[in-house]
């Protein structure tokens, strides 16, 4: 895994990326908004990962979590979401929240537990994802996840 934070010259291709794989888009381009990829021997992006921190910074939503079809292997996903929980830790944050209606399985594996989406808004309300599901009322029909980190 070679994960390189996102750059500029990196934001077209990663938003293409994010949009084949249905994922949120808003803030990308957002400072606080810390994404890395990774890219194939071609240059083209097969994993992505990141998150945002609470204004207090001990709470990080993680997101962006990716893998193109074609890199989709025993552990890949694994290690790109191990990554964003590891930096968010390192970063300071004490607990890591998500939205997922999809992949529950997934991030169960990861030690992540249902948790009340309420909560979830609460802890981190000025996060790019809550503010734009709540301004389009589409909070009520997400799916939260959240687990303690270690540091």
């Amino acid at each position: 895994m070679r994960t390189q934070v996102v750059t500029a010259e990196d934001r077209a291709a990663l938003t293409q990326f994010l949009q084949e794989a249905d994922l949120t888009l808003s803030g990308l381009d957002d400072p606080g908004v810390l994404v890395w990829i990774d890219r194939d021997e071609s240059g083209a992006v097969i994993g992505s990962t990141g998150f945002e921190l609470s204004t207090d910074r001990d709470h990080a939503l993680i997101r962006s979590v990716a893998v193109h079809p074609d890199a989709r292997r025993g552990g890949y996903g694994t290690a790109l979401a191990r990554f964003a929980l590891d930096e968010a830790a390192r970063q300071g944050a004490h607990s890591a929240w998500l939205f997922s209606r999809r992949s529950g399985p997934f991030w169960q594996r990861l030690g992540f537990h249902p948790a009340d989406r309420d909560a979830l808004a609460a802890a981190l309300p000025h996060t790019h994802q809550v503010r734009l599901f709540t301004q389009t009322g589409q909070l009520h029909r997400e799916v939260a996840w959240s687990r303690p980190l270690s540091r």
